[in-house]
């Protein structure tokens, strides 16, 4: 099982934006800092969970559980549904994605337990 910690951050609302991504595997972890562009803060989280899901297929994983502090994307993969039709392709796209998986899983964490993933989305900010 992959345990995958994600996060989004913009520098500005638009602004430049990154998306910071932590895996922990059987007792291995790997480190993802991705440059987005411009854009907002919700959508760099979208894109930090689309980014995180390309890694876990390409890594084949069967079990993926994601932990995020941006309670509209968790809300929004558990709900199926977005409120803002902004985020629909994302979320449509996440869907899409998360059957690769024998099982998936996705938690709301609070931001102090998601530093490291917050880290490399500031880290990915400034690689713009």
């Amino acid at each position: 099982m992959l345990e995958v910690y994600i996060d989004g951050a913009s520098a500005g609302n638009p602004g430049p934006s990154g998306a910071g991504i932590f895996i922990k595997n059987e007792g291995s972890t790997e480190s993802y800092s991705f440059p987005l562009g411009e854009m907002e803060n919700h959508e760099a989280e979208f894109h930090a969970l689309l980014k995180a899901l390309e890694i876990c297929v390409k890594e084949g994983a069967s079990i993926v559980s994601v932990r995020s502090d941006s309670s509209a994307v968790v809300q929004a993969v558990e709900r199926q549904f977005v409120r803002n039709k902004k985020y629909q392709p994302f979320l449509s796209e996440i869907l899409h994605t998360i059957t690769e998986f024998d099982l998936f899983f996705i938690k709301w964490i609070p931001s102090k337990e998601n530093k490291q993933a917050d880290l490399l989305a500031r880290k990915a900010i400034h690689l713009n």
